[in-house]
C-alpha cells in the first residue's frame, strides 16, 4: 500500500538489525538497564514483575523510541542456599532446579513481552571467571580479611551448614520452626548458632553442633568513606528518588552507614556456587572447597550476563563517560545496589560503570494480603496467560497501579479500561469517507501551526502533553507517563468534538474536514510511539492500521503522515474483559481459604468498588431499570456506553488517589492529572450524548 511519510532525520525509530550486537557510541548518551535478577527457585508473580522486570522494560523501550543505544540485561540468580534448599524439597539437583525455573522465567517474560537484549543466568563459566577476578582484586588491594567464627555443623552429614540448612527453636519467641537466618513468627534476624535445639534440614535425625570455620570478609568499614562520597555524588547526578539509603535532602539515613559499616562475609561453606579462587603456590587461607556468598556474586551477574551477550562487554561496564546505568528493583534490594555492590566495585579498583539512577517500587499486594506461593495466593506468571487477558492489558494495569510511593493492591475489579475510541473513530471515518487515503488539508510538512482558536489550543495542548510525557519518562515516573498518554488520547477526542467532525462538516467545508482528519491521523501516529513502551503489541496494531513505520518520540506535534498516504484496515484495539469472570478469578487465586469456585455474582463489581451489598443491589436494580427505559425510548450507542464506563473507572481512580497517604508532591501531581483527565472525559461524554 502507498506510504507517504515525511523525510526527516530522527523521525523514524532506529531498530537494530536481527543479530546485531548493541554497543555504546562514543560521545553519545548510551543507556544500560538492569532489573534485579530473580531467584531461580520459583516462578515470578505480578509483584516481582512490576517491581523490576516490567518497569525496566518500559524504560528500555522508551529510550529506544528516543533513538539511544540501549542495552537491557537480566537473568536468573542461581546460586545460594535458597536454590539448594528448594532443590532438596523437590528431590532434584540444584542444576536441574535452575534449568527448570530458568525456562519458566523465560517463558513468562516472553509472554509479558519483555524486551531483554539478553536474558541469561549466573551459573556460567564467564560468571565464575569475572567473580573470581573481582575477588582476587579485592584481596590484592587489601580489602579482604580472614575471620574464624563458630558455625553450625552436622555430625551425620559431616559438613558445615549454611543458615538456611538449619532450623530449630527461636531464642526470642520460642517458635519451633525458626530458620537459621530468620524466625517467620517474630520476624527477628537470627544467627544459626543461636538456635535452641538446632536440626539439620537435610536429615533431622542427625546431631547439629558448632565448629570453627574460616571465612573471608570484605572490609566495608575501610571502604565506607569512599562509598559515602560516591553515594552523595551519584544521588545528585542521577536524581535518585528518596529511599532507605538517602532522603530527599541528601542525608544518609541507612542504619548501617550511620552506625559504621562492619566487615561482611563473602564466602560460604556450600557446594553450589562460584568456587573461591586459590592462587597456585600461595596459602589457600582455609578457603579451599568453599564458594562465594550469593550476595557477593549476584550483582556481578549484571556484567557477567553482558559478557555472555558480547565479548565487548567492557564497552558497557568500564565506560563512565558515555554510559548511564539505570537499575530497577523492589525496595528490599536497595542496600545491595547502593552500598554493598558499589563498595565491591570501588574496592576492585577498576573504572567501573556505576549506578546513575535507581528506580525502586514498594510492594504490590494481592486482594488484602501478600503474594504467597505456599498459600496459593496471587497471580503467578504462567497463570496470567490462562485468564485470557492479553499481555498488553496486564502491562497497562500493572503500570497504572505501579507502587511508586506506597504499597499498592492488585484488585480484579479494577482490571479493565477503555482505550482506542479516538483512534477507531478517526480511522473509520477516513476509511469510509476518503477511501482510506489521507486527505490534503493544506498543511505543510513539519511542525503544525494553527489556523483558528480551536486548532491553536489543540496544538498547544498536544505539545504540552508531549513535553510532560518526555519529562515524566526521563525522570522514570512511568505511571505519570502512562497517564499523560491517556490524557493526550482524550484530548484528541475533544478536538474532534470541537471541530464538529462528521459527514455534515465534509459537505459544508471539505477543506476544513480534510485538515481535521489529517491532523487527527498525525496525532494517532504520535500516540503509537507514546503507547509503545507500555503496550507494544497495541502500538504495533496501531501502526498496522496506519500502514506506517515505527517512529521516534517527537519533541513537537508535526505533519508527518502526508496527503495521499493510504491507511490500513481500521479495527477495535481491545475486547472488553468479561466482568463475570472476576469472581471466578478471585476464587482461583485467592489462597487456601477459597475451597470452591462460586458462581459469578452480578453485583460483584459494585461491592468491590466499596458499596454495601444493599446499595449494590439497589444500584443494580436502578441500572437495569434505566437500561430498560433507554432501550425502549432512546437507546445509547455502544460508544456512549463505553465512554460512561470510562468516566466511572476514572472517577474511581481519582477517589483512590485522594484517599492515599502520605500526601507527597508526586501523589498530588498524579491526583491533579487524574482529575483533569476525569473532567475532560466528562466533557467528551456530554459531547457524545449531544451528537447521538
Amino acid at each position: 500500500m502507498t506510504q507517504r511519510i515525511r523525510e526527516a532525520n530522527g523521525l523514524l525509530r532506529d531498530i537494530p538489525k536481527p543479530g546485531e550486537t548493541i554497543l555504546p557510541k562514543e560521545g553519545e548518551e548510551n543507556v544500560l538497564i538492569t532489573s534485579a535478577l530473580p531467584y531461580c527457585n520459583n516462578v515470578p508473580h505480578l509483584g516481582n514483575i512490576i517491581g523490576s522486570t516490567l518497569s525496566a522494560d518500559i524504560f528500555a523501550r522508551f529510550n529506544r523510541t528516543r533513538n539511544r543505544r540501549t542495552l537491557y540485561i537480566c537473568g536468573t540468580d542461581e546460586y545460594g542456599t535458597a536454590t539448594e534448599t528448594q532443590a532438596l524439597k523437590e528431590g532434584i539437583t540444584p542444576k536441574e532446579l535452575c534449568d527448570k525455573y530458568n525456562a519458566l522465567h523465560v517463558e513468562t517474560y516472553k509472554w509479558f513481552q519483555l524486551s531483554f537484549d539478553h536474558f541469561g543466568r549466573t551459573s556460567t563459566p564467564l560468571h565464575t571467571e569475572i567473580c573470581q577476578e573481582i575477588y582476587l582484586n579485592l584481596l590484592k588491594n587489601g580489602y579482604l580479611d580472614k575471620q574464624i567464627k563458630e558455625q553450625t555443623y552436622c555430625e551425620g552429614c559431616s559438613k558445615f551448614l549454611a543458615d538456611r540448612f538449619v532450623e530449630g527453636t527461636c531464642p526470642h519467641c520460642g517458635a519451633d520452626d525458626a530458620r537459621g537466618d530468620q524466625c517467620d513468627v517474630c520476624s527477628r534476624t537470627l544467627d544459626a548458632v543461636d538456635l535452641i535445639n538446632p536440626r539439620c534440614l537435610i536429615s533431622k535425625a542427625h546431631t547439629v553442633t558448632t565448629r570453627s570455620s574460616a571465612h573471608m570478609y570484605v572490609k566495608l568499614d575501610a571502604l565506607q568513606p569512599k562509598v559515602e562520597e560516591w553515594i552523595r555524588k551519584s544521588w545528585k547526578d542521577g536524581k535518585w528518588s528518596p529511599n532507605a539509603v538517602i532522603n530527599a535532602e541528601g542525608e544518609l539515613i541507612d542504619a548501617r552507614l550511620k552506625a559504621g559499616m562492619r566487615p561482611s562475609p563473602v564466602t560460604r561453606d556450600l557446594t553450589w556456587g562460584v568456587p573461591v579462587p586459590v592462587v597456585e603456590g600461595e596459602d589457600d587461607q582455609g578457603m579451599k572447597g568453599k564458594v562465594l556468598y550469593v550476595w557477593f556474586d549476584a550483582p556481578i551477574g549484571y556484567p557477567s550476563i553482558t559478557a555472555n551477550y558480547t565479548s565487548e562487554w567492557k564497552q558497557w561496564w568500564f565506560n563512565k563517560p558515555d554510559v548511564r546505568l539505570y537499575q530497577f528493583m523492589g525496595k528490599d534490594n536497595v542496600y545491595f545496589h547502593t552500598i554493598f555492590w558499589p563498595s565491591i566495585q570501588i574496592g576492585d579498583g577498576r573504572p567501573w560503570t556505576t549506578l546513575y539512577h535507581l528506580s525502586t517500587t514498594e510492594y504490590l499486594n494481592y486482594e488484602g494480603g501478600k503474594f504467597s506461593k505456599s498459600h496459593n495466593r496471587g497471580v503467578f506468571g504462567p497463570a496470567a496467560r490462562e485468564t485470557g487477558i492479553p499481555p498488553s492489558v496486564w502491562r497497562y494495569y500493572l503500570i497504572s497501579t505501579r507502587p511508586e510511593t506506597a504499597d499498592a493492591m492488585f484488585s480484579w475489579s479494577d482490571c479493565s479500561f477503555s482505550f482506542g475510541n479516538f483512534i477507531n473513530r478517526v480511522l473509520k471515518f477516513a476509511a469510509s469517507q476518503y477511501d482510506s487515503v489521507v486527505p490534503d488539508g493544506g498543511d505543510v510538512p513539519g511542525p503544525l501551526s494553527p489556523n483558528d482558536d480551536v486548532d491553536a489550543e489543540f496544538i498547544s495542548e498536544v505539545n504540552g502533553h508531549l513535553k510532560d510525557y518526555i519529562d515524566a519518562m526521563e525522570a522514570v515516573k512511568l505511571r505519570l507517563g502512562l497517564q499523560t498518554v491517556m490524557l493526550l488520547s482524550a484530548r484528541g477526542n475533544l478536538y474532534l468534538q470541537a471541530s464538529g467532525l462528521n459527514k455534515a462538516l465534509m459537505a459544508a467545508d471539505p477543506k476544513r474536514c480534510a485538515q481535521v482528519v489529517s491532523r487527527a491521523i498525525n496525532l494517532i501516529y504520535v500516540l503509537s510511539v507514546m503507547i509503545f513502551p507500555f503496550m507494544p503489541s497495541t502500538s504495533e496494531a496501531i501502526l498496522l492500521q496506519l500502514n506506517a513505520p515505527a517512529r521516534a518520540v517527537p519533541e513537537v506535534f508535526a505533519h508527518d503522515i502526508l496527503p495521499g498516504h493510504r491507511i490500513g484496515t481500521p479495527d477495535h484495539l481491545f475486547k472488553r474483559i468479561n466482568e463475570k469472570m472476576v469472581e471466578v478469578w478471585k476464587a482461583r487465586f485467592g489462597g487456601k481459604a477459597s475451597e470452591a469456585t462460586p458462581e459469578p455474582s452480578a453485583d460483584a463489581t459494585h461491592v468491590a468498588l466499596g458499596m454495601s451489598k444493599r446499595k449494590a443491589a439497589a444500584a443494580k436494580k436502578a441500572a437495569e431499570k434505566a437500561a430498560t427505559v433507554a432501550d425502549e425510548s432512546n437507546p445509547k450507542s455502544a460508544e456512549v456506553l463505553a465512554w460512561e464506563q470510562k468516566v466511572a473507572e476514572q472517577g474511581q481512580k481519582v477517589r483512590a488517589l485522594k484517599g492515599q497517604t502520605p500526601k507527597t508532591p508526586e501523589l498530588e501531581q498524579e491526583t491533579t492529572a487524574a482529575v483533569d483527565e476525569l473532567k475532560k472525559l466528562k466533557e467528551e461524554l456530554a459531547a457524545l450524548e449531544r451528537d447521538s
